[in-house]
């Protein structure tokens, strides 16, 4: 009776687990496939490194550095960040603390001389005449310049950029670049939509992948209007309907017209690292369209809230403190 009773609770237990694994073998996922099917992007990266975004003039003609070059960049660089550090009294206005700073300390992993890919020699293409008009001089960058960083006054709240006001930051993008810091960014995907949170003033892209047409051109939201689609195990997204507050701040501060149009491709070459690649299109700011290509590269840490003068208070302050100068003055 005990075998027969231990026999019928063998067969019963197999039966349970033969019924709970024949689901799960079903539903299993190929490797880097989400249960969707799609490329499984999801996870926390950065892009933080010391490329330029253009190719330094010391290295015209060269599209990758060899790895004795390499080397001796990165290391002129951690020598350079050192020395900034060493810092008197009385010329610490309007510097930061390099604690903060986390730029990189690598050049990409190709090696190549710069960010821009196309055209060819690395460099931004010129300027269409009505956009060169546009340009601020040299004069009023540097009235700019002292103004957004603490040594100079400010004449109106539009003399800080969107940076300056923790609105909106340029890697937030598109495109994506590596900035002084929080250079993070973690991408979460459903089979409808793919969301890119942004460490730098925690913004978020939400990139709808049902083939909706864009907004009406009156909407221009501050990171833009984005569309996304697959193609093979690529993710493209297309984005328009830019505001027309946004700079591209690694472009010498450009401000790209109403036709900007930025082409995003993210691809996942191995486990760890995603390819990034853009491509920026306005013919009513730039002569022809151009290229660059970045790494995202998987990191274990987490993304945590990041905090920055919300309400704009240092606005108010920095214009009293202006008025109150000059009137010192007369």
């Amino acid at each position: 009776m005990c075998d027969r009773s231990l026999a019928s609770a063998s067969i019963l237990t197999l039966g349970l687990v033969w019924l709970v694994a024949a689901p799960l073998a079903a539903q299993t996922v190929a490797p880097g496939r989400t249960e969707w099917g799609h490329p499984d992007l999801q996870g926390t990266y950065t892009n933080k490194t010391i490329t330029p975004f253009e190719r330094p003039k010391e290295f015209a003609g060269k599209e990758f550095l060899t790895a004795a070059e390499a080397a001796a960049l990165e290391q002129a660089n951690l020598a350079d960040v050192a020395d900034r550090d060493e810092r008197t009294p009385d010329d610490i206005v309007g510097n930061y603390n390099q604690h903060w700073f986390d730029r990189g300390t690598t050049v990409v992993g190709t090696r190549r001389t710069s960010i821009i890919v196309d055209p060819r020699d690395g460099r931004l293409p010129s300027l269409t005449p009505a956009a060169q008009k546009k340009v601020a001089s040299p004069a009023e960058l540097r009235r700019l310049d002292k103004a957004r960083n603490g040594t100079g006054l400010i004449d109106t709240w539009e003399d800080l950029d969107l940076n300056d006001r923790c609105i909106l930051w340029p890697n937030a993008g598109p495109p994506m670049l590596s900035s002084a810091y929080n250079n993070n960014y973690q991408i979460l995907q459903t089979p409808e939509y793919v969301a890119i949170v942004i460490e730098m003033i925690h913004d978020v892209r939400i990139i709808p992948l049902d083939g909706r047409p864009h907004v009406a051109p009156g909407l221009r939201p501050w990171l833009g209007d984005p569309r996304g689609h697959w193609e093979g195990d690529t993710l493209v997204v297309e984005t328009t309907n830019f505001s027309d507050k946004m700079v591209i701040r690694a472009a010498n501060n450009t401000r790209p017209s109403d036709a900007l149009r930025v082409i995003e491709r993210f691809r996942r070459v191995d486990a760890d690292t995603i390819e990034y690649r853009f491509t920026i299109e306005d013919p009513k700011t730039w002569t022809k369209p151009w290229t660059g290509e970045i790494p995202m590269t998987r990191i274990a840490e987490k993304l945590y809230e990041y905090a920055c003068h919300e309400a704009n208070y240092s606005l108010p302050t920095m214009l009293a403190g202006s008025r109150a100068l000059e009137a010192g003055r007369r």
